[in-house]
C-alpha cells in the first residue's frame, strides 16, 4: 500500500511517501511561511523526485487533529483535493497518535503533547512495546497538573514527544525522575508518523472517502469562546 501523508498541524509542515512501513521519501519545512504556501509545492516536488504521480498513490493520509486550527484546515483541505480526482480513500489520523508511532520502537510510556495554551496541552498517552502501541487515554485537552497526576500512576520510563514536550518536561522534571524527552530528531510532528498511523487505520477498516474528512479540534477556538461568552452575558 502506497501512502501519501501530510502533516500541517503545528508550526512545521511535512509530506511523506511510504509503502507499507517503508519510508520512501519525506520533505520537512519549518521556515515560518504559511502552510497554504508550502504544502502543495512540497507534495508536488516529493512526487516528482520519486518519479511518482497521484495515480501511484493508494491512500492519502493527513494529521486531522488536534493542532493549530488554521494548520488543520489547510492539511485536511489539501488531502481532500488530492484524493478527490482519483477517488482515493483517505486516512484521518490523530496528530497525537502519529507522533507516538515515531517512538514505537522505544519501550515505555509515550506522552504526546502539543501546547494548547492556558496551562493545557493536547495530549494522549500510549504504551510502546515491541514496536506496537497500546492507547492508554483518548485524545484530549488536559491541564498540566491533571496530566501529571495521571502519569505518576503509570510505571516505566516516560518519554515526551511533540511541540509541547519541552513545556511538560520543564514543568515536571523535578518531581518525576523517570521522565525524558524524545530524541530531538524524533520529537516533532512529521508526515512519516502520519503514514504509520494511517497504516493502522487501514488495517482496522478506518479509511474514509475524501468528502468525509474533517478537522478534529478537541477545543473551541478563541473566536468561538468569545462568541459564547457574549451570548451568555446577554442572557
Amino acid at each position: 500500500m502506497k501512502i501519501l501523508a501530510l502533516e500541517s498541524s503545528a508550526t512545521a509542515c511535512s509530506a511523506a511517501l511510504c509503502e507499507d512501513e517503508k519510508l520512501i521519501a519525506q520533505t520537512f519545512q519549518n521556515s515560518g511561511l504559511t502552510h497554504s504556501r508550502t504544502l502543495m509545492p512540497m507534495v508536488d516536488s516529493l512526487l516528482t523526485q520519486c518519479g511518482q504521480t497521484m495515480d501511484d498513490v493508494d491512500v492519502v493520509a493527513v494529521a486531522a487533529g488536534p493542532g493549530s486550527f488554521t494548520g488543520l484546515r489547510i492539511g485536511v483541505s489539501t488531502a481532500k483535493g488530492l484524493a478527490w480526482a482519483g477517488e482515493k480513500p483517505c486516512a484521518p489520523c490523530s496528530t497525537l497518535e502519529s507522533m507516538a508511532w515515531q517512538l514505537a520502537h522505544m519501550d515505555g510510556i509515550i506522552i504526546s503533547a502539543m501546547d494548547a495554551r492556558r496551562s493545557q496541552v493536547y495530549n494522549a498517552v500510549f504504551r510502546a512495546e515491541n514496536g506496537r502501541l497500546e492507547r492508554l487515554s483518548p485524545d484530549r485537552a488536559i491541564g498540566l497538573v491533571d496530566l501529571e497526576e495521571e502519569l505518576k500512576k503509570l510505571s516505566g520510563p516516560k518519554i515526551l514527544v511533540g511541540d509541547g514536550a519541552q513545556l511538560c518536561y520543564n514543568e515536571w522534571q523535578e518531581r518525576m525522575d523517570d521522565l525524558r524527552l524524545a530524541p530531538i530528531h524524533l520529537r516533532w510532528q512529521t508526515a512519516w508518523g502520519v503514514a504509520r498511523a494511517a497504516l493502522e487505520l487501514a488495517r482496522k477498516d478506518g479509511l474514509v472517502p475524501g468528502e468525509a474528512l474533517a478537522p478534529v479540534y478537541h477545543r473551541l477556538s478563541q473566536a468561538e469562546r468569545e462568541r459564547l461568552e457574549k451570548e451568555q452575558n446577554k442572557q
